[in-house]
């Protein structure tokens, strides 16, 4: 019984899925999900205050595009947008009010400067310790140059999105006029939720492709690539589907009433932060068990100092050998004796 149960024990190890959690636990996955969800809170409200200054006025000039622009947040962060409910944490009102030209803008754009370049930072180097790599060997003013090209373009791909989603959205109320379907009917209602949470699917599997290759600078195949981040947004869509069912108990419990939201929030970026590195656990092993080598600057530096080592090991070898041989035959013996045993 005890050698079947061993095993099953050594089987389930060699499974993919549970080898993926294992390493994800082994470089302390969580912990590092816990941090980058602390991050994420606060670069999320300087992000929508600045880029709702920024960009205010293309969303206001179109009021369907301000009302995707919403819809499209309140999909990738359940709670963060009030929709007239009051039960989110952000005032749609205040944002119309962000200048980012005013004393206030410009601390919020330095505190989205230091919070979102933070996080890209520390989520870039939580990927790469996953791969079993320390920081990527680029300039630190390049690597910061890189960060906010990627932040901009977030930015601008959840732009895009939201006028997709309105073109879409008013598209699919036209195809349904041609058959006579309603646009309050349930039919309407359903394919409406089905197009946006494809549009966001589509739109996380970029973001993620983009954080695992780009962001941090590891040259994985594309067929892997691929694989990792529709895996990674797959389950990001699974935690929208299931956001409020998952967010539900913050606000039952007594006790964190009063910050419900905020909790719902920090519940929420652990969760998606955790998804993200599970997804890139997953491209490690798969890469791992082919000898894919992830950086391949990190790869020869570490060859180059491998060698270094065994040629001052071989040097030292040499020197101790000269050494025992200018001995007398008498101490020679026993001081060889006692080099083994060092070695051994």
């Amino acid at each position: 019984m005890k050698e079947k149960l061993q095993k099953l024990i050594a089987w389930g190890r060699q499974l993919r899925a549970v080898r993926v959690v294992m390493h994800y636990s082994e470089s302390r996955g969580p912990l590092l999900a816990g941090g980058l969800s602390f991050q994420a809170i606060f670069a999320v409200f300087a992000a929508l205050w600045v880029g709702f200054s920024v960009a205010g006025l293309l969303v206001e000039a179109n009021p369907d595009i301000r009302q995707a622009f919403f819809r499209v947040l309140n999909e990738s962060i359940p709670g963060l947008i009030d929709t007239g409910t009051g039960e989110g944490v952000v005032d749609p009102d205040d944002l119309q009010t962000g200048v980012v030209l005013s004393w206030t803008g410009g601390i919020a754009l330095g505190g989205l400067l230091f919070t979102a370049l933070g996080w890209l930072a520390s989520a870039r180097d939580a990927i790469r310790t996953l791969f079993g790599l320390p920081g990527e060997m680029v300039n630190f003013f390049l690597l910061k140059l890189k960060d906010i090209g990627l932040g901009i373009g977030f930015g601008v791909a959840l732009l895009v999105s939201s006028a997709f989603l309105v073109l879409s959205t008013q598209a699919l109320n036209w195809a349904l006029g041609l058959v006579g379907v309603d646009q309050d009917s349930l039919l309407s209602a359903v394919t409406g939720r089905t197009v946006g949470l494809a549009l966001m699917f589509v739109l996380d599997t970029v973001a993620l492709a983009a954080l695992y290759r780009l962001l941090s600078g590891l040259a994985i195949p594309w067929k892997r690539l691929i694989a990792g981040a529709l895996l990674g947004a797959a389950g990001l869509g699974v935690l929208k589907v299931l956001g409020t069912a998952l967010l539900g108990g913050a606000s039952r419990n007594p006790l964190l009433a009063s910050f419900a939201l905020v909790i719902g929030l920090l519940i929420w970026f652990n969760l998606t932060c955790q998804v993200i590195l599970l997804a890139a656990s997953w491209i490690s092993v798969g890469m791992a068990d082919t000898a894919l080598i992830p950086d391949p600057r990190i790869a020869a530096r570490r060859r180059d100092e491998a060698q270094k080592l065994a040629e001052e090991r071989g040097r030292e070898a040499e020197a101790e050998e000269r050494r025992l041989r200018s001995l007398p035959w008498w101490r020679r013996v026993y001081a060889r004796r006692k080099h083994d045993s060092r070695r051994r």
